[in-house]
C-alpha cells in the first residue's frame, strides 16, 4: 500500500512542480500575480507533506528494522543520502541562480552602488551643516580674543570700543553682534542689517557657555546661525553673535532622511517579493529532493536483500558462530559468487579457531603454572622485552622494589632499578653469554639492602630477546656471616691478648716497688712511664672485655614484662645524668606488656638514647637547651616498635646499614660495638633495628632516627631462647617497616 501511495504521490509532486516552475518562468498565459503565487505554494505545500509522510513511513520502518538488528539498514541509509544528493545539489543551484536572476530583473536600481549613495545622502548633509558650524565657532573665538584684549577700551572710551567691535564684526562676517550680562541684559548690540527671528540668548545657552569651547546654536527652523562664548573679563560677560547660512544647510539633511526611508520602504517590499519567489523555488526543490528519497528507499529495499543475508551471516561469525552458511541464489550473480566465497572462509576460519583455541588453552595453564612457581619463590624475579621494559613482576620482587607490579611493568627496567643497569649493559655488549651475576647495594626510603643479582637472556633466535632478573636479599646473611667472623676473631683476640695483660701489669708494678726507691735521677718520668703501662693495661682490659661481651652475648631469658616501663626507666637515668638536653616521650598511657628479656632490652635502649645523646653534644656542644631527643614507643598488629629521634648531626647517606655491623663507627674513640650489640639483642628477639632520617631532615633540618622493633608475643614456635622461622621473621619485618 505504501509503495502505490508514495507512487502516486511522487507523480502528482514532481507534475506540480513542472507547471510551477513553468509559470513562474512566463511561459504560459498565466501571470505570476500574488493569488497565483500564493495557490502554487498552498498546492506544492500539500503535496509536500503527503511525500513527507510516505517517507517517514518509510524511514520509520528503514529504523525499526535497523532496532530490531536487521543487517543492511546502514545501505539504506547511504543510498537515500547518495540519491537526496545527487538530486538536492541540481536543485539548489537552480534555486540559486533563480533568485539571483530575480533580484537582478526585479528592479535594477537597487544596487549597492545606488544604496549607499542615497544612504550617505544624510550624512554628506550632516556632514556640511557641521562645518557651518564649525567656521562660525572659530570665527567667535577670533573676535573673542580681540575683545578680551579690548577691554581697557570698553571702560575708558566706549564709543572706541564701539568702532573696534564693530570693524571685527564687519572683518569676520557677523552682521549682528551683541555683549550680554550673565542675567541677559545687553551691554552692547551691533546690527550691520536686520537679522529676523533673532532672540536673545536663553538662560539655559547663557549657563552652557564658557571661555574656551564656544557654544553653536543651530535652528531647527530657518537659516540663522548662532555662537555664544565667554570673555575673559572681571565682570561676567558673553559674546552673542549670529549670522545667516545658505537654507539648505538646515533643510537639507530632513529631506536627505525622508528620501532615505522611502527607498528603504521601496526595499523592503522587494525584499517580500524575492522571499515569496524563493520559497516557490525552494518548494520545488523539496519535492525534486524528497522523489529522489523514495526512490532510493525503493531501489535499496530491492538491492539490500542479498546484502542483508550476508551481513546478519557477517555479525554471527563475529560473534563467534563459525558454522554459519549463506545461501547461494545462482540468479543474485555477482552476489551469489560473494556468498560461495563467503562459505569457503567460514569453513577455514573454523579450522583456525579451533587450533588456536587449543594451543591458548596450554598457553594458559602454562602460565598459572608459571605465575604459580614465581608466586611461591622467595627471590625477586623480574623480566623484560628485549628493549628492557618490565614485564612480570614477581610478589617477592615487589615487596624488593616497594612498589605496586601494576606500576611497574612497562616501564624500563633501569628506572625501577637502576642499580642493575651496569648489569644489563654487560649482558648487552656480550650477547653469547647467558648468564651474567653479580652484587649490589639497593637503597630505598634510607633502608640499604645486600642483593645478589643474576641477569639471564632469554633462549631465543635472533636478537630479540628477553630478559630475566632474579634478585636474592643476602642483606641478614651477609649480616650474619660477618657478624659470626668477628664474634670469632674476638674471642680469639680476647684469649691471646688477655693471657699476657696480668703478668705486664704485675711486672710493671714489681719494677715501681722494687727500683722505684732506688733510682734518684728521673724519677719523675720513671714514674709516669710505670703509670702510663698500668693504665694502658687496663684500658686493653677493658676493650678485651666488650670483645668478650660481643662474641658471648647471654640468651635472653624471656619474662612477661612492660615495655613502657622498661624503656621510661631508661629515659629517667639518662636526663638525670644529661640534664641539658630535652627529652620528650610519647608513650602509651597503659603499660604493653609483652615477652622479652628486661634487662637485654634495657640495654639496648639504654645504647642507642647514649648514642644520641652523643650525637645531640657533639653538633649542640656547650650551648644548653638546644638538643632534643623523642622517645616514642607504639604496639601495632603485634609488633612493638621504639623510635629513639635526635637533631644531632644524623647517619651518613651512603652505606648507612654496614654502621650495624661490628668495629665500624664515625666516632672517634668509639670502639664500633654499640649498635651491633644492640642488632644482636633485638635479633635474639625476632626483631630487627633500622638507621633512618629524623622526620625533619625532608624539611632540611638535621638529625636521625633509630627504630627498634620486636614482636610481642616472643618469638614464633619457641619458648626462651629459641629461634623464629625465617619466613616468619621476613612477615614480621616487613609489617614493622610498613
Amino acid at each position: 500500500m505504501s509503495g502505490i501511495l508514495g507512487t502516486v504521490a511522487v507523480t502528482l509532486a514532481l507534475i506540480s512542480a513542472l507547471v510551477t516552475f513553468v509559470v513562474l518562468a512566463g511561459m504560459t498565459p498565466i501571470l505570476p500575480t500574488h493569488i497565483v503565487v500564493v495557490w502554487a505554494l498552498f498546492i506544492n505545500g500539500i503535496l509536500v507533506l503527503l511525500l513527507v509522510s510516505v517517507i517517514l513511513w518509510e524511514t520509520y520502518s528503514l529504523f525499526r528494522a535497523r532496532r530490531e538488528g536487521a543487517a543492511a539498514a546502514g545501505l539504506h541509509v547511504r543510498i537515500v543520502s547518495l540519491f537526496s544528493l545527487v538530486a538536492a545539489l541540481p536543485a539548489i543551484l537552480v534555486a540559486i541562480v533563480a533568485s539571483i536572476t530575480l533580484e537582478r530583473g526585479l528592479d535594477p536600481w537597487f544596487t549597492s552602488s545606488l544604496k549607499g549613495l542615497i544612504t550617505n545622502t544624510v550624512e554628506i548633509a550632516h556632514a556640511y551643516r557641521d562645518s557651518q558650524c564649525r567656521n562660525m565657532v572659530r570665527e567667535t573665538e577670533l573676535m573673542a580674543a580681540d575683545l578680551n584684549r579690548a577691554k581697557v577700551l570698553f571702560n575708558a572710551d566706549r564709543k572706541l570700543f564701539h568702532d573696534f567691535m564693530l570693524s571685527r564684526s564687519v572683518f569676520l562676517g557677523f552682521p549682528s553682534a551683541m555683549l550680554v550680562s550673565e542675567d541677559g541684559k545687553v551691554l552692547e548690540r551691533l546690527e550691520q542689517k536686520s537679522l529676523e527671528n533673532l532672540s536673545p540668548p536663553s538662560d539655559e545657552d547663557i549657563k552652557d557657555a564658557n571661555t574656551t569651547d564656544p557654544v553653536c546654536l543651530i535652528p531647527q527652523s530657518g537659516n540663522l546661525f548662532r555662537s555664544l562664548i565667554k570673555l575673559d573679563w572681571p565682570e561676567p560677560t558673553l559674546l552673542y553673535v549670529a549670522r545667516t547660512v545658505d537654507p539648505r544647510a538646515v533643510e537639507f539633511p530632513a529631506a536627505a532622511q525622508t528620501g532615505v526611508a522611502y527607498y528603504q520602504a521601496l526595499e523592503e517590499k522587494k525584499l517580500g517579493i524575492q522571499i515569496a519567489f524563493a520559497s516557490m523555488f525552494a518548494l520545488v526543490a523539496l519535492i525534486v529532493l524528497l522523489s529522489a528519497v523514495w526512490f532510493g528507499l525503493s531501489f535499496a529495499n530491492r538491492l539490500v536483500m542479498p546484502v542483508r543475508r550476508l551481513i546478519h551471516a557477517t555479525d554471527q561469525v563475529a560473534s563467534g558462530n563459525f558454522y554459519v552458511q549463506v545461501p547461494i541464489r545462482r540468479a543474485e550473480g555477482d552476489l551469489a559468487h560473494l556468498g560461495a566465497t563467503f562459505n569457503k572462509m567460514t569453513s577455514e576460519l573454523r579450522q583456525q579457531h579451533d587450533g588456536l583455541v587449543a594451543a591458548s588453552d596450554v598457553i594458559d595453564k602454562r602460565r598459572r603454572f608459571n605465575e604459580a612457581v614465581l608466586a611461591g619463590v622467595s627471590a625477586g624475579v623480574i623480566g623484560t622485552d628485549a628493549a628492557g621494559m618490565i614485564t612480570i613482576v614477581n610478589p617477592s620482587a615487589e615487596a624488593i622494589l616497594q612498589a605496586d607490579g601494576s606500576s611497574v611493568i612497562g616501564k624500563p627496567i633501569v628506572e625501577a632499578l637502576p642499580e642493575v643497569a651496569p648489569l644489563l649493559d654487560e649482558v648487552l655488549a656480550g650477547r653469547q653469554r647467558q648468564l651474567i651475576q653479580g652484587q649490589m647495594a639497593l637503597n630505598r626510603d634510607g633502608r640499604e639492602r645486600m642483593l645478589n643479582v643474576r641477569v639471564t637472556s632469554e633462549q631465543a633466535v635472533g636478537q630479540d630477546k628477553g630478559f630475566v632478573v632474579t634478585l636474592d636479599d643476602i642483606t641478614d646473611l651477609v649480616s650474619a656471616q660477618r657478624t659470626s667472623a668477628w664474634a670469632d676473631v674476638a674471642r680469639r683476640i680476647a684469649h691471646e691478648i688477655k693471657n699476657p695483660l696480668t703478668p705486664i701489669q704485675l711486672s710493671a708494678e714489681r719494677i715501681r716497688r722494687k727500683y722505684g726507691k732506688v733510682i734518684v735521677e728521673d724519677r719523675a718520668i720513671f714514674d709516669q712511664c710505670v703509670a702510663t703501662i698500668v693504665r694502658q693495661v687496663d684500658d686493653i682490659k677493658r676493650m678485651v672485655d666488650e670483645f668478650s661481651s660481643f662474641a658471648r652475648m647471654p640468651k635472653p631469658n624471656h619474662a612477661m614484662d612492660d615495655v613502657v616501663d622498661t624503656v621510661r626507666q631508661v629515659v629517667f637515668l639518662m636526663r638525670v645524668g644529661t640534664p641539658d638536653i630535652t627529652f620528650n616521650e610519647k608513650l602509651p598511657e597503659e603499660g604493653i606488656t609483652a615477652y622479652f628479656d628486661r634487662r637485654l632490652i634495657s640495654q639496648a635502649v639504654t645504647n642507642i638514647v647514649k648514642n644520641a645523646t652523643e650525637a645531640v653534644m657533639a653538633v649542640d656542644g656547650n650551648t644548653r637547651g638546644v638538643g632534643q631527643i623523642d622517645i616514642n614507643v607504639r604496639e601495632q598488629d603485634g609488633i612493638i616498635t621504639i623510635d629513639v629521634s635526635d637533631n644531632g648531626k644524623g647517619f651518613p647517606k651512603e652505606h648507612r646499614q654496614r654502621l650495624l655491623e661490628p668495629y665500624m663507627t664515625t666516632r672517634e674513640g668509639g670502639t664500633g660495638l654499640g649498635l651491633a650489640i644492640v642488632g644482636k639483642i633485638l635479633e635474639d628477639h625476632g626483631g630487627g633495628i633500622e638507621l633512618l632520617d629524623h622526620p625533619g631532615v625532608s624539611a632540611g633540618g638535621p638529625g636521625a632516627r633509630v627504630r627498634m622493633w620486636f614482636p610481642k608475643s616472643g618469638i614464633s614456635g619457641s619458648g626462651s631462647g629459641g629461634v623464629a622461622s625465617t619466613d616468619s621473621k621476613d612477615d614480621i619485618k616487613q609489617r614493622a617497616i610498613g
